[in-house]
């Protein structure tokens, strides 16, 4: 396997991520390049090899934080979550922490927890069903002292990152409610429905 050229012809730091997937597969020169085998595949039939996805995730993970002004200079960041989304945020976070330049411990100013595309569209659609508009401000990617680094990934790359990084991590056991069975259903039968959900909620919030 020749070593991944990480997109040809691709300007990573002024990339548009917010509309990534919208592109067509031909729109962007990267693995077909590399001759190597993909690992993943967009909506939009693009297609990743392992080195590009971790690249293109981790660099998507800066541009959430630009986007939200999540995290500054000198903040101390406590991790919450379970599962592969905590590991991976936790690994992220701490890959970046120097670039970043912050502390990561559990006492800190901020609290960045592992919601995603998935639970946050969850969490939405809820919010609009029971209308209970009192929750509304906890569903930002920034809450106070709450942020979400991970708000613009789906369920699926974050767990994807976390095998191709080898992180260890326990298998989640909360039962699938109703909703999420609904969510996911419908996701299978129109993909990017939960992006659109967050998106909407972005637009509108």
């Amino acid at each position: 396997m020749q070593n991944c050229r990480f997109g040809v012809n691709v300007n990573w730091s002024n990339y548009d991520y917010e509309n990534f997937y919208n592109y067509p597969a031909n729109h962007i020169i990267m693995c077909h390049l590399c001759n190597a085998k993909p690992v993943y595949e967009f909506t939009n039939k693009r297609k990743l090899c392992r080195n590009c996805f971790i690249h293109w995730f981790e660099k998507k993970f800066l541009f959430i934080n630009r986007k939200f002004n999540m995290i500054k200079k000198g903040d101390i960041i406590a991790i919450k979550g379970e599962g592969y989304k905590k590991e991976a945020l936790k690994y992220v976070l701490d890959n970046f922490k120097n670039k970043l330049m912050i502390k990561i411990n559990n006492k800190g100013n901020k609290i960045a927890i592992s919601d995603t595309i998935g639970s946050e569209s969850n969490k939405i659609i809820d919010v609009l069903i029971n209308k209970n508009i009192n929750k509304s401000p906890s569903l930002k990617p920034i809450n106070n002292k709450i942020i979400k680094p991970l708000y613009l990934f789906t369920d699926e790359e974050v767990l994807l990152y976390a095998k191709l990084k080898g992180l260890k991590y326990k298998p989640s056991t909360k039962k699938i409610d109703n909703l999420t069975y609904f969510l996911n259903n419908l996701e299978q039968k129109h993909p990017e429905v939960k992006r659109a959900v967050v998106n909407s909620y972005l637009k509108f919030s």
